[in-house]
């Protein structure tokens, strides 16, 4: 018998939040917004343009009727059998999009009811005239890109993102270009060097993000939409015979890890958008033998915006590190000062830390196994969305998605070794000390305080998840052994951007477990054109027999890759 987490999912009638009257009591529907939705949204033609189609007059519209927005297929499909975005119909999207569209791209739910009246009162209020494409500050997409665009990528390909180049906030209009997916081209395969070959190892209709390799060398993957967790067993290491669903109505789901570190652990921990909680194991399970037990019972005050949650070991499976995203863009709203005296809100939270909406976000925390002695390890990571203990040091990495709207160009997104106590940016500087031009002067005291970055990468390439190479000589797929030590990384690909970027895998050049500044094109292909691509890279994982695996959680299809003469 297989237990599951119970679904936080209330339920309400229609009724229920038709007619509403929001009292006092009722949180903001304006602040709702903020929490959950501006990330990719704005509620004003004035603003910027964002992942996401704007939801000002959104009452009343034909549901994925924005234009020139990339929707899900799901949601169009939706659109186009005519219905509109009443409020029932609002209600009903909100308290479960994967339930409303499955398929959809779109994994934040607002699961109270009283939150999710006051949210679609706001945006009946959110009214406006469209302006005209160039008059708004982000409907302009002019002007060029100069470090990559797709149309270059090519596998052996290097590339280098150099601080010095960095250019001017503000130096190229910031784009809203979003891209649309389409179907992968008849006979079309990823593109990998000469010397390998890629082959399609699995689909999964659940298009999970974040794959990790059980000790047994089964494949574990979690869907946020979908809220559940999969194991992918594969005896030939070439396609996978077997799919079951480990676990289910999960709390949108993202990483896990099993505990203790090493070839026989007891337990997967799961990282919920707002929780921890752990599952019995043993290797070889394909199903949860019993109910999960909760770790940690509340990660953030709030859960909006960023909702991926990383978590790994330690390498002596004493600490449980877990990395949270920022509840924003940039922390507009939190102003230039803390609750405490800054000297003390420091001591508390650590150099750097963020308050309001922001606080023990945008960060690494660090928890003893049992999720007792909470403590900040690093801030200032916008969204580490990626996080990976090296194994030949025993140090954590980071692959962090910078902030939006600065340009083209700006700032890098990067891949870094996470030092405890150290303070990388966020949401006041970038890339070392470059000062935030939106916050400027609130935070000087930081000013030579804020730790670099070791690799930058292409600006809005989206880098999410990695992995060491490293296979025995004798292994039946085994790279040529100078990969050995390198990580391989996926970039999921830029909208923030003119000229399209990422959507592709990179090699990562290493030298004694530290990034050397440069790094190479591995997997690539996937991009149509500016506006379109038919695959984004998630997540990578190395099999037993030393093949590498590609998750592409846009189509669900998982690639292996391998050398074209067994070694």
């Amino acid at each position: 018998m297989r237990f599951a987490i119970t679904s936080k999912f209330a339920i309400v009638t229609i009724g229920a939040v038709v007619g509403v009257a929001v009292h006092a009591a009722t949180p903001s529907g304006q602040r709702i917004f903020q929490n959950n939705c501006a990330m990719c949204h704005s509620a004003s033609p004035d603003m910027a343009t964002l992942a996401g189609p704007p939801l000002f007059n959104v009452v009343g519209r034909k549901v994925a009727a924005a234009k020139d927005f990339a929707y899900s297929n799901a949601l169009s499909a939706i659109g186009a059998n005519g219905r509109h975005w009443t409020a029932q119909e609002l209600d009903i999207f909100l308290r479960d999009p994967s339930a409303y569209a499955p398929g959809t791209t779109m994994p934040v739910a607002v699961t109270q009811p009283g939150e999710r009246a006051a949210l679609i009162k706001y945006l009946a209020t959110a009214q406006g005239k469209a302006v005209a494409p160039g008059k708004a500050r982000s409907a302009s997409i002019a002007g060029s890109s100069k470090q990559e665009s797709w149309s270059d990528d090519k596998p052996g390909r290097i590339r280098e993102v150099r601080i010095a180049d960095l250019p001017a906030p503000f130096a190229s209009a910031s784009a809203g270009n979003n891209p649309r997916t389409v179907p992968r081209p008849q006979g079309t395969l990823p593109a990998v060097p000469d010397n390998f070959n890629v082959n399609l190892w699995a689909t999964d209709p659940d298009r999970g993000r974040v794959m990790v390799r059980a000790p047994n060398g089964d494949i574990f993957i979690s869907s946020t939409t979908q809220r559940l967790i999969k194991v992918f067993r594969s005896k030939s290491g070439v396609t996978a015979e077997t799919v079951s669903v480990f676990a289910s109505k999960l709390d949108r789901p993202f990483g896990f890890a099993f505990w203790p570190v090493g070839p026989d652990p007891r337990y997967l921990y799961v990282a919920n958008v707002n929780s921890i909680v752990r599952f019995p194991y043993r290797n070889g399970d394909l199903v949860a033998g019993a109910a999960p037990e909760v770790v940690v019972p509340t990660l953030t005050a709030e859960t909006g915006s960023h909702s991926s949650r990383t978590l790994v070991f330690a390498a002596d499976s004493k600490t449980m590190y877990l990395s949270i995203g920022s509840a924003s863009n940039v922390a507009e709203g939190i102003g230039p000062k803390p609750p405490l005296a800054l000297a003390q809100w420091e001591a508390r939270h650590g150099l750097g830390a963020a308050w309001g909406s922001e606080l023990d976000r945008a960060l690494v925390l660090a928890f003893d196994p049992d999720g007792k002695n909470k403590r900040t390890f690093a801030t200032g990571l916008r969204n580490c969305v990626g996080m990976y203990l090296y194994p030949r040091t025993g140090e954590l990495l980071c692959s962090v998605n910078e902030r939006d709207m600065l340009g083209d160009d700006l700032p890098p997104d990067y891949l870094t070794r996470v030092k405890a106590g150290a303070h990388y940016g966020w949401p006041w500087h970038y890339i070392g000390s470059h000062e935030e031009p939106r916050l400027k002067g609130h935070r000087p005291d930081l000013r030579g305080k804020v730790t670099a970055p070791d690799l930058l990468l292409t600006a809005h390439s989206a880098p999410l998840g990695m992995i060491m190479y490293n296979a025995s000589p004798s292994a039946q797929a085994a790279f040529p052994k100078d990969y050995n030590g390198d990580l391989f990384l996926a970039l999921h690909g830029s909208w923030n951007r003119t000229s399209r970027t990422g959507s592709k895998v990179v090699r990562v050049f290493m030298k004694d477990g530290v990034p050397t500044g440069k790094y190479q094109d591995f997997m690539t292909g996937f991009v149509v054109s500016d506006k379109e691509v038919w695959g984004r890279p998630s997540s990578v994982v190395v099999q037993d027999d030393g093949s590498l695996l590609v998750d592409d959680d846009v189509t669900g299809e998982i690639w292996r890759v391998a050398p074209k003469r067994n070694r």
